[in-house]
C-alpha cells in the first residue's frame, strides 16, 4: 500500500523544454527530504500542455532517476480510453510501479462509462490503478458504490480523493473495505482525511515542502495528531498561498524562489501576479523556509 507524503511531481521547463537534467535532480531531492512516492505527469505535471511523447518521457525518466528507492505512480489518466490505455501500457513497460488514472474529464461519463474505463484499462495490463476523483476538474463524481465495483478488479488498489469531503472517507472505506489505500488530493485538509482513514496526501505543496509533508505524514501513521497540527499550522499558509492562482503556477513560483527549478508554464497558464508572489513568500517565510518575506 502507498502511503505518506507523494509529491505530485512538476514537470521543470527550460526556454519551453521540458528540463530533463532539473527534473532528475528534483527526483534525487526529494528521496533524501523523505517522500514516500512520486507522481509524475498528474495536473501539477502540467499534462494537459504536454504532448503524447512528452509525458511519456518523462514518466520514463523520472523512473530511471528514482531507481527503485521509492516507487513512481505514472499519471495516466485521458478521457480518451485508447490514449489512457497506450499510457498506463507505455508506464508498465517502463517500469512504473502503479498509475494514477483520473475520472474521465469534460465527456461526462455515466457510471457504467467509468467503470467500463478503468475496467479497460486495468485489463491492458498489470499495473496497479489509483483512481484519482476530482470532480471539481473532471465534472464527473465518481461515488463510493461506483468505487467499490472496481475495488473489486484486483489491480484497482485504491484512490487520490480530491472531492475535499471528509464524509467521502468513510463512505469509500464502508464501501471498499479498509484495505482500499485511501490517499488525500487537498493539501489542506490531508490531516483529517487521515484521521478519518486515509494514509497519506499525493501534495502540491510537497514539491516545496517535502521534509515538512513528509514529517506530517508520518505524524498521521504514528497517531500522533497533536505534533500532525503543528506541522499543518506551520504549511497551512502556503497550502493558501500557492493555489491563490492555479496550483502548479504557485508551486513552481516558490519552487523557483529556494532555487529549485524555474516558475515557467506553459500557456494558458500564466505567470504569477505580484500579490500573489509576495503571498507565497511570506508563507514560505512563516514555514520556515525563507528567512524573511523579502529575501
Amino acid at each position: 500500500m502507498f502511503k505518506g507524503s507523494i509529491p505530485a511531481l512538476v514537470t521543470p521547463f527550460k526556454d519551453g523544454a521540458v528540463d530533463l537534467d532539473t527534473l532528475k535532480k528534483l527526483v534525487d531531492w526529494h528521496v533524501a527530504q523523505g517522500s514516500s512516492a512520486l507522481v509524475p505527469v498528474g495536473t501539477t505535471g502540467e499534462s494537459p500542455t504536454l504532448s503524447l511523447r512528452e509525458h511519456e518521457q518523462v514518466v520514463e525518466e523520472v523512473v530511471k532517476a528514482a531507481a527503485g528507492r521509492i516507487p513512481v505512480i505514472a499519471g495516466a489518466g485521458a478521457n480518451n480510453t485508447l490514449e489512457g490505455i497506450r499510457l498506463i501500457k507505455h508506464a508498465a513497460e517502463v517500469g512504473a510501479d502503479a498509475a494514477l488514472v483520473v475520472t474521465p474529464y469534460y465527456n461526462k461519463p455515466t457510471a457504467r462509462g467509468m467503470i467500463a474505463h478503468y475496467t479497460a484499462m486495468h485489463d491492458c495490463c498489470d499495473l496497479p490503478i489509483v483512481i484519482y476523483n476530482i470532480p471539481g476538474r473532471s465534472v464527473v463524481d465518481m461515488k463510493p458504490a461506483t468505487m467499490a465495483e472496481l475495488a473489486k478488479l484486483p489491480r484497482i488498489i485504491g484512490v487520490k480523493d480530491a472531492t475535499g469531503d471528509l464524509a467521502r472517507v468513510a463512505q469509500t472505506r464502508m464501501a471498499c473495505g479498509p484495505d482500499f489505500c485511501q490517499l488525500s488530493g487537498e493539501d489542506a485538509t490531508a490531516v483529517g482525511f487521515d484521521a478519518m482513514g486515509g494514509v497519506g496526501c499525493i501534495s502540491v505543496t510537497a514539491n516545496v515542502a517535502p521534509k515538512l509533508c513528509a514529517d506530517m505524514q508520518a505524524a498521521c501513521l504514528a497517531g500522533d495528531y497533536a505534533t500532525a497540527l503543528k506541522f499543518q499550522d506551520r504549511l497551512m499558509p502556503l497550502h493558501e498561498a500557492i493555489f491563490m492562482e492555479p496550483g502548479v503556477c504557485g508551486a513552481k513560483y516558490a519552487m523557483s524562489v529556494l532555487g529549485l527549478c524555474s516558475d515557467e508554464v506553459r500557456l494558458p497558464l500564466m505567470p504569477l501576479e505580484d500579490t500573489t508572489k509576495a503571498a507565497i513568500r511570506a508563507a514560505l517565510a512563516h514555514a520556515g523556509l525563507l528567512e524573511t518575506a523579502a529575501a
